[in-house]
């Protein structure tokens, strides 16, 4: 429900908080923020932490995309670089970890096999770098909460 998550980030609540005072799981708030069915008795919980109608929550909104607002908000520097950096512009959260932590894996074994050619080292030094600005990028991802996917466990919910 596009509006569930709408409601949530008007109010500056994280899905764990609304979790928490809803007496609902977090999982359940990202299904139900996923389009999924939510239960009367749910809906009942979060209509009223968020203060609104049972009805409100079902109210259909209808966008292009379902997260084309947050990122028309995102400052322009940071559009560009994610969609330079991921060469798309709906940009998923483990994908940009998977890439980090790829580039960290091989930039210290390139590193390692720079104890026996100068050019491996050089690349990776280059991986390294790779791997910080994809750090960097995932943590203006979370920032923003503009992530195109869900937060797996352990991973902390956009805002």
């Amino acid at each position: 429900m596009i509006i569930l998550k709408q409601l949530r980030i008007s109010r500056h609540l994280s899905q764990e908080q609304l979790a928490q005072m809803s007496g609902l799981s977090t999982r359940t708030i990202q299904r139900i923020e996923s389009g999924h069915k939510a239960s009367v008795e749910s809906l009942k919980c979060l209509a009223a932490v968020l203060d609104v109608e049972v009805a409100t929550l079902n109210e259909q909104t209808f966008v292009i995309d379902k997260h084309a607002l947050d990122w028309h908000t995102l400052p322009l520097w940071l559009r560009s670089w994610f969609g330079f950096s991921m060469l798309h512009m709906h940009p998923t959260r483990r994908v940009v970890k998977r890439i980090e932590v790829v580039s960290h894996v091989t930039g210290f074994l390139f590193c390692l096999l720079g104890f026996v050619s100068e050019a491996a080292l050089a690349g990776g030094l280059i991986m390294l770098v790779t791997a910080y600005w994809f750090y960097f990028l995932t943590w203006q991802g979370d920032r923003y909460g503009i992530w195109f996917d869900a937060p797996a466990d352990g991973e902390p919910a956009a805002p």
